[in-house]
C-alpha cells in the first residue's frame, strides 16, 4: 500500500523528514519540495513487506493446525516465523507435493507458554511486518460457514475459543448449552490482537432476546440464570466488516468470586515505561475501602507500594503518612499504562489538626507524563512521530518542606462517567530510584500535503541501505546523563551504531546498516542502553513499537502503534536500495576545534531519480546545527563540510549521519520481466512443436487403412487436446510478461535515505 499524492493539491505539497527533536524543541527540519510531475502519482517509502492476516489467530498448545495468511508484498513467500521459535511452521503442501499458495501448517508445542507472540513471515524483501498470534489451553474452532442468523448460528462449546471474521453489515451468531448457577465469561478479543474491531458482544436467550450487552469492547460476566441453549451476537460497533475486522470469541467457566483474566492483549507504546526496575509482581499493600474522605484516610508510611481500584464512579482514595522535612519521595502512579482508559492524578496536601478543624495546605500536584519529545499534533506524520511516548499516569516529586501529616488523595479525573472495578492502579511512594526506559520505532516521513501517513516499518534491509529508528528516553527519579546505544546479535553484513541520547536530551537515533553484498539473512537483535548511574554500569532493553496496520492515505482512521515482542532484523539479499550515501573512507576522522571539516562523500545509485539534487541535514548530538546542504543525484562523489568554530564544537569523539528524502523512480521487480518472457518463449516452442506434430498426426489420419483409423483418429484427438493447452499456457505466459512489465514500470516513490554513521574526533586546539 502506498500513498498517493492528489494531483490538485501538488503545487503546495511539501515532504520532510522528522526533524531533531530537543528536550521537546523542534529543530529546524528538512522540507522536500515534490519532485513528481502532474502526470505521475507520488508514492510514500519504498514497499515493504507486512503480514495483515492469519486465519486463525492462534492455536491450542500442544496441537497441530492449518493457517493461512494474507498481506502485501508477500512475493516469494518463504519460512513463517515466530518470536518463540518452539512454534514451528512449514509450508503446506498440495497432492503433487507443491507449497499451497498462503499456506502453512503449525506446530505449538506443549511446553508452550501461552501468550501472545509475533509472527511474521520471510519475503523477498526480507522479513515482514508482524501480526499477533494468540497461544491458549482452550479448545480452538475456526468459523468456515456464514453465520449471521439464529437459524445458522455457530455451536460453540464452554471452554472454548472461535477463530472468525466479522460478516460485513450483518451480526455473527454462536449457541452454546449452559446450566443454571454456572458463571460464564465470554470474551471476545479484537483491539488486543490487531484487529479493526470495534465489538459489541450480546448474550440473548434460545430465542435471540437479549439478557446482556457490551458495547464497549469489553468482556461478559453471565450467570447462568437456568439450563437451556443460550445465544452469542458479536458485530462491529457500526456494523462494519472483512478480513481486517477478524476476533476471538472466548466462551469459559469460572468460579463465583475468582477475578476476571481476559485473553492476553498487546501493549500500549506507553507501557514501556512500566514497571520500574525491580518492582515486585504484586504489591506490598491493598487500598481498603471506605477510604474516600477525611476520617477515613487509609494510614500508609512511607516507602509504599498499593494497589486500588477507581470504582465506583467518581471514587477519590486518600491515604495519609507522617513526613520530616527535607524528605524526597517520587510518586508514581501506573493505571492507563495497564491499557486502561483512565487519568490519575494526584494532590499531595499537608494536614494541621487544631480545635476548629483540619488546615490543608497544597504542596504538590501531579497529573500527565508528557513525552519526552514533541509528538504528532494530529496523530499522523505531519509535525511529529505518529508515535506517543507520554502518558495519562503520574511521576512526579514531592520535598517536604516540614515535620507533619501529609494526606494524598489520587482519583481518575475523567472517573465520573466510568464505574468499573478492573480500572485499577498501582501507587508507589519511593526514594530517588535513577534509571530510564527506552522505546524506539522507525523513522517516518513528514507529510504536509493533507495526507495521512503512518506506516509499519519492519527492519528489511535492501542491500546498501541504512535504516534509522528513533530512541526516545523516559528518565526516572532524576536521571540525567549519557544513555548509549547499541545493538548486537545482528546477520551478517549488517552492522549498527547508536546515536547516543546526550546528557538532559530524550532522543537518540539507532543507524542499522546493510552492505551492498550482506547475504539474505533474518536475526533476532538485542537492543540495549547503556549509562553509569551513581557510578554502577547500568543496561536496559530498548522495546520497539510499530503500528499495527498501515495507514498510508486515510481521512477517519486513526493509527494504532503498539509495543512489540522483539526485534527482527533481515536483509534481503534480492533486492538494493536506490542509493546509498557514505563517508569515502571509514576511518576516524580528525579534525583542531574550531576549525572547518571537510567530509568526502561516497554516492552509490541505483535508480534515476527525480530532480538534480536532495537536500541533506546533519543528525548527532552536538554537530545537528550544522547547516543544510545540497547532494547531487548525478554524481559519484560529493562532500560535506563542518564549521566547527559557527557550531562552537568542544573536543570530544562524535558520531553522524546525513539525512533526507529523495524521489526514487523504483522499478519493481524488473527481473521478473526477463523470467516471464523465458517462461513465454518455452511455451511458445512447446506449442509450436505440439502443433508440428498435430499436423503431422491429421496428415497420417487421412491416409491411414481403416484397419488404423481408430488409432490415428484418436492420436490426432490427444494432439489436439495438448496443442489447446499449451495455446492456453502461451496465453498465460503472455499475459505474465504483461504484468511483469506494468508492475516494473517506473513510479516516483520518495522516501528517507540515511547516510552511513561517519565517527568524528575533535581534537583540542594547541594553546598559545
Amino acid at each position: 500500500m502506498t500513498t498517493l499524492i492528489r494531483k490538485n493539491d501538488r503545487s503546495a505539497i511539501y515532504q520532510r523528514v522528522h526533524p531533531a527533536i530537543r528536550c521537546g524543541v523542534v529543530v529546524c527540519g528538512l522540507i522536500l519540495a515534490a519532485l513528481t510531475t502532474d502526470a505521475n502519482a507520488q508514492s510514500v517509502c519504498l514497499p515493504a513487506p507486512r503480514l495483515l492476516t492469519t486465519m486463525p489467530m492462534g492455536g491450542k498448545v500442544g496441537t497441530q493446525f492449518e493457517i493461512t495468511i494474507s498481506g502485501e508484498h508477500l512475493d516469494e513467500l518463504g519460512e513463517l516465523a515466530f518470536s518463540d521459535r518452539r512454534i514451528t511452521a512449514v509450508q503446506k503442501l498440495d497432492a503433487a507435493g507443491q507449497p499451497e499458495a498462503n499456506k502453512y501448517v503449525i506446530t505449538i508445542p506443549a511446553d508452550c507458554p501461552t501468550g501472545l507472540y509475533e509472527a511474521r513471515v520471510m519475503t523477498r524483501l526480507g522479513i515482514s511486518s508482524s501480526r499477533v498470534f494468540s497461544v491458549g489451553s482452550l479448545g480452538e474452532i475456526v468459523r468456515t460457514k456464514p453465520n449471521t442468523t439464529l437459524a445458522t448460528a455457530m455451536e460453540i462449546e464452554v471452554n472454548s475459543i472461535s477463530n472468525a471474521v466479522m460478516t460485513n453489515r450483518a451480526v455473527d451468531h454462536y449457541v452454546f448449552n449452559a446450566k443454571k448457577g454456572q458463571r460464564l465469561i465470554v470474551d471476545c478479543a479484537t483491539r488486543g490482537i490487531d484487529s479493526k474491531l470495534d465489538a459489541v458482544v450480546i448474550v440473548a436467550d434460545a430465542a435471540g432476546r437479549d439478557l446482556l450487552v457490551e458495547r464497549r469492547g469489553g468482556v461478559l460476566d453471565f450467570a447462568v440464570p437456568e439450563d437451556g441453549r443460550y445465544v452469542i451476537k458479536v458485530h462491529e460497533l457500526t456494523f462494519k466488516g472483512g478480513m481486517e475486522y477478524f476476533y476471538r470469541l472466548g466462551v469459559w467457566e469460572l468460579p463465583s468470586g475468582a477475578p476476571i483474566v481476559r485473553q492476553p492483549s498487546t501493549k500500549t507504546v506507553n507501557s514501556f515505561s512500566w514497571p520500574p526496575q525491580g518492582l515486585a509482581v504484586q504489591a506490598e499493600l491493598a487500598e481498603v475501602e471506605p477510604n474516600n474522605i477525611a476520617g477515613k484516610a487509609q494510614k500508609i508510611t512511607l516507602p509504599c507500594d498499593i494497589a486500588g481500584s477507581f470504582f465506583p464512579a467518581a471514587d477519590v482514595d486518600l491515604f495519609e503518612f507522617e513526613a520530616k522535612k527535607g524528605e524526597e519521595w517520587w510518586v508514581e502512579v501506573a493505571s492507563e499504562r495497564f491499557g486502561l482508559p483512565t487519568d490519575p492524578a494526584v494532590l499531595v496536601q499537608q494536614v494541621v489538626r487544631t480545635p476548629e478543624g483540619e488546615k490543608l495546605t497544597d504542596v504538590a500536584e501531579f497529573s500527565d507524563i508528557p513525552s519526552p519529545v514533541k509528538v504528532s499534533s494530529n496523530g499522523y506524520a505531519y509535525d511529529g512521530p505518529p508515535y506517543n511516548a507520554g502518558t495519562s499516569d503520574v511521576l512526579g516529586k514531592l520535598v517536604i518542606k516540614e515535620d507533619g501529616l501529609y494526606r494524598l488523595q489520587l482519583t481518575d479525573l475523567f472517573g465520573g462517567t466510568r464505574s468499573n472495578p478492573r480500572n485499577i492502579y498501582r501507587l508507589v511512594i519511593r526514594k530517588a530510584a535513577p534509571d530510564f526506559a527506552l522505546v524506539s520505532w522507525a523513522l517516518h516521513m513528514e507529510l504536509r500535503n493533507g495526507d495521512r501517513n503512518a506506516l509499519s516499518k519492519p527492519i528489511s534491509l535492501r542491500g546498501g541501505a541504512t535504516m534509522a529508528l528513533e530512541v526516545i528516553a523516559m528518565r526516572r527519579d532524576g536521571f540525567d546523563g549519557d544513555i548509549d546505544l547499541v545493538m548486537e546479535g545482528l546477520p551478517d553484513g549488517v552492522s549498527a551504531q547508536g546515536l547516543k541520547i546526550p546528557a538532559g536530551q530524550s532522543r537518540g537515533l539507532m543507524l542499522i546498516s546493510a552492505h551492498q553484498n550482506a547475504p539474505r539473512a533474518i536475526g533476532s537483535a538485542n537492543f540495549l542502553g547503556k549509562a553509569v548511574i551513581n557510578g554502577a554500569a547500568v543496561i536496559r532493553p530498548c522495546r520497539l513499537a510499530s503500528m499495527s496496520w498501515p495507514i498510508p492515505d486515510a481521512w477517519n482512521e486513526v493509527p494504532v502503534p503498539r509495543l512489540m515482542a522483539d526485534v527482527p532484523v533481515s536483509v534481503s539479499g534480492l533486492e538494493f536500495t536506490p542509493l546509498s550515501v557514505s563517508p569515502a573512507s571509514k576511518e576516524m576522522l580528525q579534525v583542531t576545534a574550531g576549525e572547518k571539516l571537510t567530509i568526502p562523500l561516497a554516492i552509490t545509485r541505483r535508480s534515476e531519480f527525480s530532480g538534480a539534487t536532495m537536500e541533506l541535514r546533519t543528525i548527532g548530538a552536538g554537530l545537528d546545527r550544522n547547516p543544510g546542504f545540497s547532494l547531487p543525484l548525478t554524481a559519484d562523489s560529493s562532500q560535506a563540510v563542518l564549521d566547527l568554530a559557527a557550531l562552537k564544537t568542544p573536543p570530544g569523539d562524535y558520531l553522524i549521519a546525513f539525512y533526507g528524502g529523495a524521489v526514487a523512480k523504483y522499478r519493481h521487480r524488473p527481473d521478473a520481466i526477463i523470467t516471464a518472457e523465458e517462461a513465454k518463449k518455452k511455451a511458445e516452442q512447446e506449442a509450436a512443436a505440439i502443433e508440428a506434430e498435430l499436423k503431422q498426426l491429421v496428415e497420417a489420419a487421412k491416409s491411414a487403412t481403416s484397419e488404423k483409423k481408430p488409432e490415428a483418429d484418436k492420436a490426432v484427438e490427444m494432439a489436439t487436446a495438448r496443442h489447446k493447452v499449451a495455446a492456453a499456457a502461451v496465453v498465460t505466459a503472455a499475459d505474465k510478461v504483461k504484468k511483469a512489465t506494468e508492475t516494473a514500470q517506473p513510479r516516483d516513490i520518495v522516501d528517507i535515505v540515511v547516510s552511513e554513521p561517519i565517527a568524528i574526533r575533535v581534537n583540542p586546539a594547541e594553546k598559545k
